[in-house]
This record gives C-alpha cells, structure tokens and sequence, in this order.
C-alpha cells in the first residue's frame, strides 16, 4: 500500500502479509500519537485481543516528533525521539495483538490543515480494513493536533461511500475527559478485567513516562474513578470505564455541522446544571 510520506510504514505483529491483516480487522483506532491508542482506544483493543473473529487495527497519524524528554532520553535529538516513539509503538501493537498497525509519519503541523495527505492515507486504511467501529479522539480535546486528527477522520469518513463508513465512530478522551458530558450522551466503554494488558500496553512507552509523564498512572486512575464515579446511587458496576462521544451523526449525515454538534452537548450540559440549581434553590 502506497501512503503520503516516506517515513510511512504498515506493521503487522506476526508478519501476515496486510491483506489478511485487513481481513481480521473489525475495530480500527486512528490517534494522532504514539500511546494514544493505548489511553484511548483500550476498549477497542480488548475486544479484539485474541480473537480470530475480530481484529483491531492501529493508526498513528504524527512522527512523534517534539516529545519532552528528560532523563535517559534528555539528549537525544528529535530524529532519534522519533524512531524511539516509532519502535515503542510497534512493542504495543505486538503486545495488544492489533491486525495491523500503521505509522503514517506526519509532521503535527501538517495534519492541522487539509491537504497533506492525511485524508488519502486514512481512507485507503479504512477501505482496506472495513472496520465496523473507529475510534479516534473527540472534538472537545484541548490538544489542537488530537482535534484535527479526528477533523481529519471525519472529512474522510464523509467522502466515502456509505457502505464502505464504519457504524459507529466514538470520540474518546486523553486531553479532556469526557465527564463532563450529560449521561444521556455518555457512551460508557467497560475496560475492566485485563489490567496486567492494559498496563504492559501503558508501560511500553518508556519515552514517555521516564521522559516526565506518568501517563501510565493517570491513565488507570482515571478509569477507576469513572468507574466509581459514574453513578451517584449505584454500587460500582465495573472496575474500569472510559467515556466516548458519539460521532456517528458526523457521518451519516455529512451536512450537519460540526462545532454545532458539538456546542449541542454544551448546551445540554449547561441546561442540566441550571435545572438543578433553579429547582434546589
């Protein structure tokens, strides 16, 4: 498969050749960064995990370039962040038995505007693949390159024919959580039950967490708190959640508008706040 940069490359854990890769996958997450997939798309990946009937395929859509970096990676210069991003990447689709992974190679500056590539690269993963469920971040991030990233998702999905769009595509939380939506717009994914996984999947990425963040910490705390902290009256019915945005909307009707649709759950959020206060006053 030819796609729009030369650092491009299609990994397939096993060495299958990307046909039968295609063939197994059923969920596809498309991230703008190396861990992205793993914070955000676990839902995803442990559908799939050991299945021969499903398969989850993993795109990352930057070079991981500009990363910070301290301690045994302080010196190393961004060519060399990049392949060390790159290598760490692949170690996780191993570990999550993704289908496939693709590591598309793009600079952030060239995904935060049309017409670099992004768009072609995306629809041929999503051709050949056939996903019934993508993943990508949601339109309420606060990470300019995440939000373009699903900008990106988006424009492609809508130029696609409708049998070839997945059923669903869900807006998932790493630079925002997704709390704040009202619970009717919640879409509450159980990650529970796999945490040795979910850890290695956090774990690998070594650039990152001894580079000063501790995404793997955040990460897991931030599941169990959804988990506890979803409902006010319930016992906890899982020890994991994470929360998602439903996009679908976006995509099987590409005339609605986007940041209208998205105003929409700020508005009912803001309407469930003013209601309670009104009738408790």
């Amino acid at each position: 498969m030819k796609l729009g940069t030369e650092r491009a490359e299609i990994y397939i854990p096993g060495g299958a050749a990307i046909e039968e890769a295609f063939a197994r996958t059923t969920h596809m997450g498309i991230a703008a960064h190396q861990d992205d997939l793993e914070i955000m798309a676990l839902h995803g990946i442990l559908e799939c995990f050991q299945r021969g009937d499903r398969g989850f395929f993993g795109v990352t859509v930057t070079n991981g370039g500009g990363s910070p970096r301290t301690g045994l990676y302080a010196d190393y210069d961004d060519e060399q962040m990049q392949e060390i991003r790159r290598s760490e990447q692949k170690k996780a689709a191993a570990i999550g038995d993704f289908s496939g992974l693709a590591l598309l190679g793009y600079p952030s500056e060239a995904v935060k505007s049309a017409g670099h590539g992004v768009s072609e690269d995306l629809g041929a993963l999503i051709r050949g693949g056939r996903p019934s469920v993508i993943y990508t971040h949601n339109l309420a991030d606060k990470h300019d390159t995440h939000v373009a990233v699903c900008m990106r998702v988006i424009e492609t999905l809508r130029g696609l024919p409708a049998d070839a769009r997945p059923q669903q595509l869900l807006g998932c939380e790493v630079w925002r959580d997704l709390d704040w939506l009202p619970d009717e717009d919640k879409i509450a994914l159980r990650v529970d039950g796999r945490d040795n996984l979910a850890a290695a999947l956090l774990g690998v990425f070594d650039s990152q967490i001894c580079g000063g963040k501790r995404y793997d910490l955040a990460t897991l705390g931030r599941r169990r708190a959804h988990a506890t902290y979803h409902a006010s009256h319930e016992v906890d019915a899982t020890e994991g959640l994470t929360f998602a945005m439903d996009l679908t909307p976006l995509i099987t009707d590409p005339e609605v508008d986007i940041a209208r649709y998205v105003s929409g759950f700020i508005e009912r959020l803001r309407e469930d706040v003013v209601t309670r206060l009104t009738k408790l006053r």
